[in-house]
């Protein structure tokens, strides 16, 4: 596998018909979905979902997903959008911003679970363990993209980037920190741990509230440490915001409030109760 990485140069369309081209970077976002989807389906039954119900859900998360990542991502890239504006639309380039498709997911299942009267935090807990098996997943289409890597490097595992994908900096420097590896390989660790206490706590008592704040508190404090850690090393352009990348700012307001849930939510719990 190292080999491979080393020595392997990606190129971003997989397969041409004519004027349609397949990308890999999409290949990759179809099965990170489809992934997401295939874990909280399996999951659904013990939440008490019904698969209408998930279909519908789904439907929603797909869509407004994309668009909130892509819209997060346009306005921390605002000066390159302005003087490209057709990239806008050259979703196939890459440019889906994770923290963008989690801030519109929430929002999607806050309004679709006030609809149909379901638990906000069930409906949240239900997916992200597929959300961590479908990052895990799509990361490797920045691979293809050759986009999201990190500093340089002379380990056995550095990745080639061709000279137009270099930052002007680094145009002397030939392989770089695979940090969509990096990524792939820490949300795969998040996915097990999740899927993993999911099973626990099946067997163990019924889910109720509890445990899927819980379940959703673990996701993004796992997940906003290991981003937090990554974005170190990362060199593609970000704001930056107190000499922390905005990323970093992210995951911090994330692990601020994952902490918060955990500590705060048994005592409101018991109050309202």
């Amino acid at each position: 596998m190292i080999t491979w990485l080393h020595n392997f140069h990606p190129q971003a369309v997989l397969l041409s018909f004519g004027p349609i081209s397949i990308y890999w970077y999409g290949l990759f976002m179809v099965a990170g979905i489809l992934g997401a989807l295939l874990v909280s389906f399996k999951l659904a039954k013990h939440y008490q979902i019904k698969s209408d119900t998930l279909f519908d859900l789904a439907f929603w998360l797909i869509i407004f997903g994309l668009l909130g990542a892509r819209i997060y991502d346009i306005f921390l890239q605002l000066p390159y959008y302005i003087s490209s504006p057709k990239a806008v639309f050259k979703i196939w380039e890459g440019g889906l911003a994770i923290h963008g498709a989690i801030i519109a997911g929430l929002i999607t299942i806050y309004f679709f679970s006030k609809k149909h009267h379901l638990s906000l935090w069930r409906l949240t807990a239900l997916f992200v363990p597929g959300l961590a098996l479908g990052q895990a997943i799509g990361r490797w289409g920045n691979y293809f993209n050759q986009e999201i890597f990190g500093l340089p490097t002379s380990v056995s595992w550095g990745i080639p980037i061709d000279l137009l994908n270099r930052p002007w900096s680094y145009l002397s420097f030939n392989y770089f920190h695979p940090t969509f590896l990096y990524e792939s390989l820490g949300c795969l660790v998040i996915f097990l741990i999740l899927i993993t206490t999911n099973l626990y706590l099946i067997r163990k008592q019924p889910l109720n509230n509890l445990n899927f704040v819980w379940m959703v508190s673990l996701y993004m404090l796992l997940y906003s440490i290991l981003r937090f850690s990554l974005e170190f090393i990362r060199i593609d352009d970000a704001p930056y915001l107190f000499d922390l990348r905005w990323p970093q700012i992210m995951s911090l307001a994330l692990i601020l409030a994952s902490i918060s849930l955990i500590i705060f939510y048994p005592h409101a719990k018991k109050k309202a109760d």
